[in-house]
């Protein structure tokens, strides 16, 4: 079975890794992939050359294409695929806006009463001057369109505001676009994804990252510097409620909107004080999530996604393991950062996140680097584990957070 992945972060590695172990022996290509996925065929076409994708896959006869990023999702990879009769793995274009574009998804969940913060859509820096008095600060505002995990700020005062809306609206940091404007709600956050095929949703374990550079949260907020699985800080109870009142819903309301989900549905969500609310959802793997998840998988991921396509009934197995992975970032991440400095010393509990192979060596080739996991029966277990895999690498221009899990081992301590 030929098998296409198209990315080329950690996430498409973790995917990647996962589908390598299955029964049907695939081979394996990846566009373009990283220094990490040098087990499966290098695919040298962008994601988003999405005719380039076509032609290659119809030349290879490629059995099964599995998009890990969004950008390609976005711009209609599925739609073009299944015009050319390819069996791809991901939501249409259509079905993909509940990633791409945050107003679309506010005002699906609120039709559909879904659980989610209050909100305002704002086309113009006038409008969201006056529309930002209804809300008390801190407030959070959200560019209507993918951003590369950058386009939401928690604005905690006038000036942050006013800075925010000149990205936005003057600089237009992020392209042409709304800003949605948010109330700001408090709570722990976790992340649930689910495999969905229309209204037949199979939720995965849950997971908790850190969005904030710095240790103690501190610091710009990033793309996600470490993640874990799983988070005892959120009940059945509270995973029971998410299925049934938000990922359950969601999926059903995409139907009726005439936008069939096929693919990986991420659900961002806190629990407040009012009970569990949408912070976003994103229509695809989630990164670093996804790279501590799938090891908890024992089913065999390609098999998951086969028969789920084939609208057979899946069954999820997971290991009660800990999972916990911290980030190893390019200095100056989430600014500005250098590439092109040489790693030495990568074991294979590494997922690559920004790598290359130049000269026969590995050099870093993003912000977030490394993705380093760490496995235990326990939180302290699994973060021991990560931190001694952490400080064999060797490389001079990274940097990562010291305390990843750090809320769940004082969780451990307490008991």
């Amino acid at each position: 079975m030929k098998v296409l992945i198209i990315g080329n972060g950690g996430r498409e590695h973790a995917i990647a890794k996962k589908i390598a172990e299955s029964n049907y022996q695939p081979k394996i290509y990846i566009a373009r992939g990283n220094a990490g996925t040098n087990f499966a065929q290098s695919v040298d076409i962008d994601e988003s050359d999405i005719n380039a994708l076509v032609d290659f896959a119809l030349l290879e006869n490629i059995d099964l294409t599995i998009v890990g990023s969004e950008l390609p999702l976005s711009k209609g990879i599925v739609n073009e695929f299944n015009k050319n009769n390819l069996k791809i793995f991901g939501p249409s274009k259509e079905a993909a806006m509940i990633e791409s574009s945050k107003k679309y998804a506010k005002a699906l969940m609120e039709k559909y009463n879904i659980p989610t913060a209050k909100y305002l859509v704002c086309s113009n820096i006038e409008e969201a001057l006056k529309g930002i008095k209804k809300f008390p600060l801190p407030v959070v505002l959200k560019f209507d369109g993918l951003a590369a995990g950058k386009g939401v700020f928690i604005a905690k005062t006038n000036e942050e505001v006013n800075e925010f809306l000149n990205d936005i609206f003057v600089e237009k940091s992020f392209g042409n676009g709304d800003l949605v404007i948010e109330e700001y709600l408090e709570g722990p956050e976790f992340s649930l994804m689910a495999f969905v095929n229309g209204e037949n949703i199979y939720p995965m374990e849950i997971a908790q990252d850190h969005k904030r550079a710095f240790d103690g949260d501190q610091g710009p907020n990033t793309g996600g510097m470490g993640a874990y699985s799983p988070v005892p800080l959120i009940t059945e109870n509270d995973i029971e409620y998410t299925i049934n009142k938000i990922m359950k819903p969601v999926a059903k309301a995409l139907v009726e909107e005439g936008c069939h989900f096929l693919g990986v549905l991420y659900g961002g969500l806190m629990k407040t004080k009012e009970g569990i609310k949408v912070i976003e959802f994103n229509a695809r793997f989630g990164d670093p999530e996804t790279e501590v998840v799938l090891p908890r998988l024992e089913n065999d991921l390609l098999e998951v996604i086969v028969d789920l396509m084939d609208n057979k009934p899946v069954c999820l197995n997971w290991s009660n393991d800990v999972i916990l992975g911290v980030v190893m970032a390019s200095c100056g991440y989430p600014e500005e950062y250098e590439k092109g400095y040489i790693i030495n010393n990568i074991s294979k509990e590494v997922i690559h996140m920004g790598t290359t192979i130049k000269d026969s060596s590995i050099i870093t080739n993003g912000g977030r680097v490394l993705f380093v996991l760490g496995r235990g029966r326990t939180f302290t277990e699994a973060q021991k584990d990560a931190y001694k895999n952490v400080k064999e690498i060797k490389c001079d221009n990274l940097y990562y957070r010291n305390d990843i899990g750090y809320q769940m081992i004082n969780l451990e301590l307490k008991k």
